[in-house]
């Protein structure tokens, strides 16, 4: 992640407390889904909620991801398991997500 992109997501956030788990971390940049399933088929899709700009950069970061070996690859995966597209790169993003909030845990209680 390049230093201008972890400076967006932490300007963003601001205060990492606000947010008791990282579900509602998701579900404030927009990478936790919303189910959209039809019959047999269980889909989820886009949540058009949550701070956008937030979300682009965190897109950003799974686009760069997917070019280059490493814990991107798991779109693979995804794909294999049946996934389209749309929803590898969404659980990508939501995996990042995870890995953001993780981080800003980690950092807000080193400077406690």
């Amino acid at each position: 992640m390049s230093p201008g992109t972890a400076a967006l997501i932490s300007s963003r956030v601001r205060n990492v407390d606000r947010f008791p788990t990282r579900d509602h971390f998701a579900a404030d940049n927009g990478t936790a889904p919303i189910e959209a399933s039809s019959g047999e088929r269980r889909r989820h899709r886009l949540n058009p909620k949550g701070n956008r700009t937030l979300n682009r950069a965190i897109h950003i970061i799974a686009i760069c991801q997917l070019r280059y070996p490493g814990p991107g690859k798991d779109d693979d995966r995804k794909r294999a398991e049946g996934k389209i597209g749309k929803e590898a790169l969404r659980a990508l993003e939501r995996q990042i997500s995870k890995v953001i909030y993780r981080h800003l845990i980690t950092d807000a209680d080193r400077y406690r």
